[in-house]
């Protein structure tokens, strides 16, 4: 499967450049602990359509009256909300009453903005990720967990998860072709838990004559069909989705055949023990000269951030309890297992303090 994606690219560097969690010397213990309250306070204001009023109403603001009817919310809690939404600095309230956008708020959260993110926020993060967080406690203790081919097997989790994320992956797909990585006339791309096709579609779109195999859960695919039917038909007829659990031995590909395999956001996602399997099928697929692609969350290899990365090495124990918390060490290590020359494997920021690339060349 493929994990959860990471927002827009764009919008990603600029909130994870923040230094909010790395500046102070000392853990601020408060924001820490209640930090749980501002994340509900900006799904909630997703959810009711806050910000897209807002947006599409006069530029001078709206008044809590016009917020009232517009969100169909007549109480005082609505009230209760702004203020929250004021205090994290999402809002700014005129000494008139007015509430309007921050520009981060009005750049990433409405709908219009070509930058709009909220989706996944409010769909994987706010409906999905955010509960399976409370279980972490239990799952430290026990080691039991959903994995995500358990958790995808419900359709409506897999059909909400991929359409979310397929907008964050199209942004840092098109990031990836265009600053960090020289895709040549390559031909042939394997997409392994590829989830709604996202990277394929930019692959293809962006390097002429280049054909992509998907492989992805069943539940997966049947929305990522339904996304490529959105796709140029140029692009549609060289993307074909394939269903496969990544986890399993054996993949349904041909051996030596592909140019590229990419892995964003799976190394993460599955049990550690399977981790070099992953490498040694893709070492498999790969014609002589390829490369294999491993983008993901990581840390650095000291092992102290940056934060976000660590915080989503953590989240992915919720549904994969017997995974691995990812660097570039730990990674290059098992592609060496694999049969990779290590000292060949190329390390590659990505998204800042998210992400990273990892790339591998066959012999």
């Amino acid at each position: 499967p493929r994990a959860a994606a990471a927002p827009a690219a764009a919008s990603v560097r600029r909130f994870a450049s923040r230094e909010s969690w790395d500046a102070p010397d000392d853990v601020d213990l408060d924001s820490v602990a209640y930090g749980f309250m501002a994340s509900q306070a900006l799904f909630s204001a997703l959810e009711i359509g806050i910000f897209d009023h807002i947006a599409a109403g006069d530029a001078a603001g709206l008044d809590v009256a016009a917020l009232k009817k517009l969100c169909a919310c007549d109480a005082p809690r609505l009230q209760t909300l702004l203020t929250a939404l004021v205090a994290i600095k999402c809002l700014r309230r005129s000494p008139e009453g007015l509430y309007t956008l921050s520009p981060n708020t009005a750049q990433s959260m409405v709908t219009s903005s070509k930058h709009f993110y909220g989706d996944y926020l409010k769909f994987q993060i706010g409906r999905q990720f955010y509960q399976r967080m409370g279980a972490l406690p239990e799952v430290m203790l026990t080691g039991k967990a959903p994995s995500y081919a358990s958790w995808f097997s419900d359709p409506e989790v897999a059909q909400t998860y991929t359409q979310a994320q397929h907008n964050g992956s199209v942004a840092t797909a098109k990031y990836l072709v265009k600053k960090k990585l020289q895709l040549g006339g390559i031909s042939s791309m394997l997409d392994v838990g590829g989830g709604s096709g996202a990277f394929s579609y930019v692959f293809t779109g962006a390097t002429p004559g280049l054909k992509s195999t998907v492989l992805e859960l069943p539940e997966v695919c049947r929305t990522g069909e339904k996304i490529k039917a959105q796709q140029p038909q140029d692009v549609q007829d060289r993307v074909q989705f394939v269903h496969l659990d990544a986890t399993s031995p054996k993949w349904p590909v041909p051996d030596e055949a592909f140019d590229v395999v990419l892995m964003s956001y799976i190394s993460g996602s599955v049990p550690e023990a399977i981790i070099v399997d992953l490498y040694a099928n893709a070492m498999k697929a790969l014609k002589s000269g390829g490369r294999l692609l491993v983008h993901d969350f990581m840390v650095n290899d000291s092992l102290d951030g940056p934060a976000l990365g660590a915080l989503w090495g953590l989240q992915h124990v919720t549904v994969n309890a017997d995974g691995l918390g990812l660097c570039p060490a730990e990674i290059i290590e098992r592609m060496g297992k694999a049969g990779f020359d290590k000292s060949k494997c190329e390390t590659v920021e990505m998204i800042q303090g998210m992400t990273k690339l990892i790339v591998a060349h066959k012999s």
